[in-house]
């Protein structure tokens, strides 16, 4: 029968616990999250700033449609390149201190598109063992040889890049990709040490900043400047729209020569419809947000700490992460969605994150701290995991 891997996949994940569905919410991103008739406190969130339903960013959006409509119309390159979407780029530039931008419909389009459009054969991309699928997924569908580090391991990545030095098939150009905040694990890249290694060894690096736009680093300005390095002299920094700025979409950023060259050669740029420009407007109205609100940074550093406090008087065993990202390693897939249902129970929606996603072996509560929660909160749901892994 045609296709019949649908069905016998679909089965197979029922039978390993990884089968995966979508659940309706009502209401606004928030502390509380609505699911039918029911309501709980939501630490599952990507909007850890909080900034998802601020209210002027809700005006910022009715008066960008009312500026500029609610769809650009076209790609980029021939009518969907609005004012709003220049005074996005600017907005960005004059934040991060970056030479130029390239907006895209999402992250993981902006992840394929860069990788796609840079390496061909016989380069090379060294990629941390922990990288966001979009980026694995972008590297297989290149012509180029992809090499895996250990996680955060740079001594690892240099043995890498030695043995690629010395070998006369496999002498193209080099790129580096790391995420700044891991997105499952919440801890840091070490991009210091990242970016004098690829100085190094004549290869460029790039940062996935999904996760540490807006979040860490003096202004928000994300993990390179937290690092103490110039956004600018990293040769690509790509970061979204839709975590801590609470919109959507995302951007690339690099030199002028490097947009130049994705204006005109990159596919999913060029043949992909422009952000809608009441979007644009919105984005740009939370940046400038992200930026000057430090109070937002300084509660949320506050939340962690109490989180990490709490959990470790309880004896609860954490990660290393520093980040809104506080993730418990269960293990087990089915006990991990049943720990995460019987908090639900409770009144808390933690999710399960289970392989692919992560690696067999360390699935997981992903549990994400936003500007929404007060102090309480987070002792409650501590205090609530404590009693379910103890089964009290």
């Amino acid at each position: 029968m045609a296709f019949d891997f649908i069905t016998e996949q679909l089965a197979e994940r029922h039978r390993q616990g990884l089968y995966r569905c979508s659940t309706s919410m009502s209401g606004a991103q928030g502390r509380l999250l609505h699911v039918a008739d029911k309501t709980y406190l939501n630490f599952s969130s990507n909007d850890y700033l909080g900034m998802a339903a601020d209210p002027k960013l809700i005006k910022a959006w009715q008066k960008g449609a009312e500026l500029y409509g609610i769809g650009s119309g076209g790609s980029y390159l021939v009518t969907g390149f609005n004012q709003t979407h220049q005074a996005l780029c600017d907005q960005l530039k004059l934040w991060l201190g970056v030479e130029s931008v390239a907006l895209f419909s999402s992250g993981y389009s902006a992840n394929q598109a860069i990788i796609k459009l840079l390496l061909k054969k016989p380069d090379l991309l060294f990629q941390d063992k922990l990288n966001h699928a979009s980026l694995m997924e972008a590297a297989l569908l290149s012509d180029c040889t992809m090499r895996r580090f250990k996680h955060n391991n740079v001594d690892h990545l240099e043995s890498l890049l030695s043995i690629s030095n010395k070998s006369s098939t496999l002498d193209g150009n080099k790129l580096i990709i790391s995420e700044g905040v891991f997105s499952m694990d919440g801890d840091t890249a070490p991009v210091n040490t990242l970016h004098a290694t690829a100085k190094k060894y004549d290869a460029w690096l790039m940062i996935d900043d999904a996760h540490g736009l807006g979040v860490v680093g003096e202004n928000g300005k994300g993990s390179v400047e937290a690092c103490g390095i110039a956004n600018k002299n990293l040769q690509i920094y790509m970061a979204t729209f839709g975590k801590a700025l609470g919109v959507g979409g995302a951007f690339v950023a690099g030199s002028k020569e490097l947009i130049n060259y994705i204006n005109n050669f990159s596919k999913p740029y060029i043949y992909s419809t422009g952000l809608p420009p009441a979007m644009a407007y919105t984005i740009t109205q939370a940046a400038k947000m992200a930026e000057t609100q430090d109070w937002r940074r300084d509660k949320l550093q506050v939340l962690i700490t109490t989180f990490r406090k709490t959990a470790t008087n309880l004896g609860i065993s954490l990660t290393d992460s520093q980040t809104a990202i506080q993730p418990i390693i269960i293990g087990d897939s089915v006990k991990t969605l049943q720990i995460a249902d019987k908090l639900k129970t409770l009144g808390f929606w933690t999710t399960a994150i289970r392989p692919p996603t992560v690696a067999v072996g360390t699935a997981r509560l992903r549990i994400t701290l936003t500007v929404n929660h007060e102090e309480n909160d987070v002792v409650q749901l501590v205090n609530a995991i404590y009693r379910v892994l103890n089964d009290k």
